[in-house]
């Protein structure tokens, strides 16, 4: 679990649901990655310490390995988090 903060590229539905295109994240050296979301293999629904929020678990090229991880986009502040790769 890493619970990152990160930057993201989104596009919304038409009923307001985000929908990741790309993000960018910074290694322990400050070097900036940008991952290309490939697929989106499944969205959920939850509820952690009173926020809600939408899990995305997606597929992505990392340094050149292909990943599956997921992104959580807390609804109340906006904010996403790289919560696992």
């Amino acid at each position: 679990m890493l619970a990152k903060p990160i930057d993201v590229v989104a596009w919304f539905t038409k009923d307001g649901t985000p929908r990741p295109v790309r993000f960018r994240i910074t290694n322990e050296e400050e070097r900036e990655t940008v991952v290309k979301v490939d697929r989106i293999l499944h969205v959920d629904r939850e509820k952690l310490a009173g926020n809600h929020m939408l899990v995305y678990r997606c597929q992505g090229t990392i340094n050149g390995v292909e990943r599956v991880y997921e992104l959580k986009y807390e609804l109340m502040t906006c904010k996403w988090i790289l919560f696992k790769i």
